[in-house]
């Protein structure tokens, strides 16, 4: 057999015996550095003065989940608050409460989310409801009226 290695030993004999001194197991040597243990503590939260942030704001009540109000169109006949009832040149328009209660005005054939505004009166509004509050079109259209009582001071 033919050597390449001429006074030096093979490769394959060095890898065996590096192997083996290296997968040595046994007992840890004392000197060897060990991981520090510390002990668990339970967390608690002092709110103080403070408002709980982990505290269920509505205590477990259903929320209805409201989408952001961009305009008109966006606005739901049952979120409609109707301030009063003006006439203006002639015809009578609605005044709700819009965004931060600043008030709009509405005319027939307004488009609201769930339908449009069918008629106004002089102490009613008559919305026509094409919609359910999921968005799905309803088979048979219904009408809501929503009343304005003038308080008398």
């Amino acid at each position: 057999m033919r050597t390449f290695f001429k006074g030096a030993v093979p490769a394959a004999v060095l890898t065996v015996i590096l192997a083996a001194g290296l997968s040595q197991t046994g007992p840890p040597d004392d000197k060897a550095p060990t991981a520090i243990q510390k002990p668990l503590r339970a967390f608690a939260y002092d709110p103080g003065e403070r408002r709980d942030p982990f505290k269920d704001l509505f205590g477990g009540q259903d929320v209805r989940e409201k989408k952001a109000v961009g305009g008109l169109a966006d606005l739901a006949i049952d979120d409609v608050d109707l301030m009063g009832i003006v006439k203006v040149q002639g015809r009578w328009e609605g005044i709700i409460g819009f965004l931060g209660g600043f008030p709009m005005s509405l005319r027939p054939g307004d488009q609201l989310a769930d339908g449009f505004v069918l008629t106004v009166e002089e102490t009613r509004i008559v919305f026509r409801r094409t919609h359910d509050s999921n968005g799905s079109r309803l088979a048979k259209p219904r009408d809501v009226v929503r009343e304005f009582i003038a308080q008398e001071r």
